[in-house]
């Protein structure tokens, strides 16, 4: 069965996540540099059959722009045109970072732990695929 994957898309580092086989569960990819975004996922679908992708939608609270929004608006359009096959879903991803944050401080983590950002990237990816598997 497809998977679906989520980017957290980020200025310096992006935040993937992965569905299981039966599309049920988020497992984090890890975090890597936008950089390398389009290699790595090119890698992921050669290893996994995905049909799906989510990419995180940044918005302020009150829905205007972020500082990042025309830079995502880009790469959904990137991501489009490179891989016409798979399905690519823009998903508001306002409050991941602060759920991922709570769910570090919930685990038990350390504050030292919690303060590493490419952790928060990697789990908020993670919330913003199990969001979108549970609404399936």
């Amino acid at each position: 069965m497809p998977r679906t994957i989520a980017i957290d898309y980020g200025k310096k580092r992006t935040g993937l996540a992965i569905s299981d086989p039966l599309n049920m569960i988020a497992n984090g990819v890890g975090t890597i540099d936008t950089e390398k975004l389009v290699w790595n996922l090119k890698q992921l679908f050669a290893e996994h059959e995905v049909d799906t992708i989510l990419l995180g939608y940044p918005k302020n609270l009150d829905g205007t722009d972020t500082d990042i929004t025309a830079k995502v608006d880009r790469f959904y359009q990137q991501l489009q045109k490179l891989f016409p096959d798979k399905k690519t879903i823009l998903c508001d991803e306002r409050f991941t970072s602060k759920m991922a944050f709570q769910a570090m401080i919930d685990s038990g983590l350390k504050k030292k732990d919690r303060q590493n950002k490419a952790l928060i990237d990697e789990i908020s990816a993670k919330i913003i695929l199990q969001g979108y598997l549970d609404h399936q």
